[in-house]
């Protein structure tokens, strides 16, 4: 019987175990979104990890409204994340940066541009700056020729993370971000073959993973995808219509892996009624599927253990538990994260917390 801690092939990585350390925007680089050198020793930390996929990276100024957030667009960032990578690699863990362009989910007052989405809607809420939290501005819906220039980007993003030592990427499509709103017809009202039918709101995913898969090819490509619920505004109306088919596009195109966030009753981010889609998207999707949401010690076990995921990305007890493959084999106590130093950007609550021997 497979369990939580076998190894796993993962496209072209080759992970120790089955339990990954999903995205966690920590907000420690600088205002010009350049990596710095407290996250070598924080990521390394958790190189235990089966794989490290990487907090969310911008792909261009324009995508990347997070305050202090890293990107990968410049070779001075590129520069930035090789210790990093090389931290990782020298405590024998694998790591991925994740791809991200924001869409319609950040603020002028960073990017110094208006934000762009599917169509010219707004976030339904405040936004992170670094003047506090703005209200959102209408997003500019994007031109073919927009949409050619944003695929070149992710093709740089994607040829500079291998620059920086990174295993592979993961394309954000997922959390109401730029992919997401051309996904679900919640946010995408276009009339043109971005828009209407499923198959043409899947058309921007498409491009974006063929370009990458073009890149860096396809056993060093994966995706993530939110595909049940109200995420940051972002919904679809008959979401099972467009992931399954995604899915199926994805397990065509041959990627490394896919990454399902999916929100339950009570979940941490997100709680929704609308159902999981893990089951459909397994029948469709032959390569490793990763489940993601609020997963205790016990869920995990069992869901690797009876075939319905083969592997477990975790969150929030990463931030707190460096060493959570060793407190999850051995069933030992969990150390909880503290929310205040989530986006505090310094060493507090982001690289000291303790080993459990050193508790």
């Amino acid at each position: 019987m497979t369990t939580l801690f076998d190894p796993i092939q993962l496209g072209a990585i080759d992970a120790k175990n089955r339990i990954l350390m999903s995205p966690l925007t920590r907000g420690r680089g600088t205002r010009e979104h350049v990596p710095t050198p407290v996250m070598a020793e924080y990521y390394a930390q958790r190189a235990s990890a089966g794989l490290i996929i990487s907090e969310a990276t911008g792909i261009s100024r324009e995508g990347l409204g997070w305050p202090y957030a890293p990107g990968i667009w410049s070779q001075e960032q590129v520069e930035a994340w090789k210790p990093i990578t090389r931290a990782v690699h020298d405590k024998g863990g694998k790591i991925v940066v994740q791809l991200w362009h924001m869409g319609r989910m950040v603020h002028s007052s960073v990017t110094g541009q208006q934000p762009v989405s599917s169509s010219p809607t707004s976030a339904p809420a405040p936004l992170h700056t670094y003047d506090g939290k703005q209200e959102p501005e209408q997003a500019r819906a994007l031109t073919k020729a927009d949409i050619t220039r944003i695929l070149g980007e992710y093709e740089v993003a994607a040829r500079n993370a291998i620059a920086a030592g990174f295993d592979g990427v993961q394309i954000h499509a997922a959390n109401g971000y730029l992919i997401d709103e051309f996904l679900r017809d919640g946010t995408n009202h276009r009339e043109d073959e971005y828009g209407g039918s499923p198959e043409n709101r899947i058309r921007f995913l498409r491009e974006v993973t063929e370009r990458v898969i073009a890149t860096i090819g396809a056993e060093r490509t994966s995706v993530r995808l939110s595909p049940n619920g109200d995420t940051q505004g972002c919904i679809d109306s008959a979401p099972e219509t467009v992931f399954v088919p995604a899915a199926k596009l994805l397990n065509d195109l041959g990627i490394g892996f896919l990454e399902l966030r999916e929100p339950g009753t009570n979940g941490t981010f997100g709680k929704t009624d609308q159902p999981k889609l893990h089951g459909p998207i397994r029948e469709v999707f032959r390569n490793p599927l990763v489940l993601n949401q609020d997963y205790t010690r016990e869920e995990a076990l069992e869901t690797v253990a009876n075939g319905t995921a083969d592997a477990i990305a975790f969150g929030r007890k990463f931030i707190a538990n460096p060493d959570l493959p060793r407190r999850l084999s051995e069933d030992l106590p969990l150390q909880s994260d503290d929310i205040k130093t989530w986006y505090s950007r310094g060493d507090e609550g982001y690289i000291d917390y303790p080993f459990y021997n050193e508790s």
